[in-house]
C-alpha cells in the first residue's frame, strides 16, 4: 500500500510541476532556442552538446519560471476559467508559496546555466522572464496591448539561441527575433478568438478591437503577410551569416502562402473553429519554418 501511495504521490509531483511550468509550450520554445543556436553555429562539426545542453536546460527554467510568476499572479483568475481550473494553483493541489519557490528556484537555475554559455544569453534570458512577469500578465486585464508587449519576451527564444552560439546580438539575432515577434499575432489572436468567452470570465483583453469580428481578422490577416516577408528577408542577402536560399526561400514562401489562407478563412467565417485550425496552423508554420532554415543551412 505504501509503495502504491508513494507512486501516485511521485506521479501527482511530476504531473503538477509540468503543469506549473507548462512543460508542452516550455518545450516548443526550448525548440525554439535549439533552432536559433544551429543556425548560429559555423558548422556541424563545431556544435557543443554540453552548451546546447545547457542552454536546453537553462531556457527550459526560464520558460518555466515564467509560467509558474504567472500562475501564482493569477490563480485567482485563474480559476475563473473552464481551461486553467485545474492547474495545481488555482486547484488547490499547489500552495502560491510552493509554486513561488519552484518559480524563484528556476529563476536561479535557468540564469546560472544560461551564464555559463555567455553573459548575453542570461541578460536576454532575465529580460524575458522580467517582461513576462511584470509588464504582458498585469497589462492582460486592463489593454489588448498585452499581446503586443507579450510578444517581446516571447519572440526571444529564436535569437536566443544563436546569442548562445555567437555571442553576438546583430543583424543575424535581430532577424531571428523579428520573424517570432510578428508570428505571435496570429497565433496569440487566434487563441483569443476560440478562447474568447474563457477569457472574458477572467476580464482579459486579448483581441486587438476587443471584439470577435472583421476587425481582428483584418489585423490577423496583416500581421500574417508581415510574418512571410520577415520569413524571407534571409533569403535577400541583407542578414549577415544568416541566409537562405532560394529553393528554401520557396518553401518558407509556400508556408506563408498555407498560413494566409486560413487567415483570410478566418476572416470569412469568423468562427470558433476556423481560429483554432488556424493557431494549429501556426504551431506548424513556425516549427516546419525553423526546421527549413535548419536543413538549408547544412544541406546546401
Amino acid at each position: 500500500m505504501n509503495t502504491i501511495s508513494n507512486t501516485i504521490s511521485i506521479k501527482s509531483i511530476y504531473t503538477d510541476f509540468k503543469a506549473i511550468t507548462k512543460a508542452g509550450l516550455a518545450i516548443s520554445v526550448v525548440f525554439s532556442s535549439i533552432a536559433g543556436f544551429m543556425l548560429g553555429i559555423p558548422d556541424f562539426h563545431s556544435l557543443d552538446w554540453m552548451v546546447l545542453f545547457k542552454l536546453a536546460i537553462g531556457g527550459y527554467c526560464m520558460v518555466g519560471a515564467s509560467n509558474a510568476y504567472n500562475q501564482v499572479i493569477e490563480k485567482d483568475l485563474d480559476a475563473l476559467m473552464d481551461r486553467t481550473k485545474n492547474r495545481p494553483v488555482p486547484a488547490g493541489r499547489m500552495s502560491p508559496n510552493l509554486a513561488l519557490v519552484i518559480a524563484s528556484i528556476l529563476t536561479i537555475v535557468g540564469i546560472a546555466l544560461l551564464y555559463t554559455i555567455n553573459p548575453k544569453t542570461a541578460m536576454f534570458g532575465a529580460i524575458s522572464i522580467f517582461l513576462y512577469t511584470s509588464v504582458y500578465t498585469p497589462l492582460k486585464t486592463m489593454t489588448s496591448l498585452s499581446v503586443f508587449v507579450g510578444a517581446f519576451p516571447g519572440a526571444i527564444p529564436f535569437m536566443l539561441g544563436w546569442v548562445a552560439a555567437t555571442g553576438n546580438f546583430g543583424i543575424e539575432a535581430g532577424t531571428l527575433f523579428l520573424i517570432q515577434f510578428f508570428w505571435q499575432f496570429p497565433h496569440f489572436w487566434a487563441i483569443g478568438w476560440f478562447l474568447f468567452e474563457d477569457y472574458e470570465k477572467a476580464g482579459f483583453f486579448m483581441l486587438p478591437t476587443g471584439k470577435k469580428d472583421k476587425g481582428t481578422a483584418l489585423q490577423i490577416i496583416l500581421y500574417t503577410v508581415w510574418l512571410i516577408i520577415a520569413s524571407l528577408l534571409p533569403a535577400l542577402g541583407y542578414t549577415g551569416q544568416l541566409f537562405i536560399s532560394h529553393i528554401a526561400a520557396f518553401l518558407v514562401f509556400l508556408l506563408g502562402l498555407w498560413m494566409l489562407y486560413y487567415s483570410v478563412r478566418l476572416y470569412k467565417l469568423r468562427s470558433a473553429k476556423a481560429a483554432r485550425t488556424l493557431m494549429l496552423v501556426s504551431v506548424s508554420y513556425i516549427t516546419l519554418l525553423q526546421l527549413i532554415y535548419i536543413f538549408d543551412k547544412f544541406l546546401r
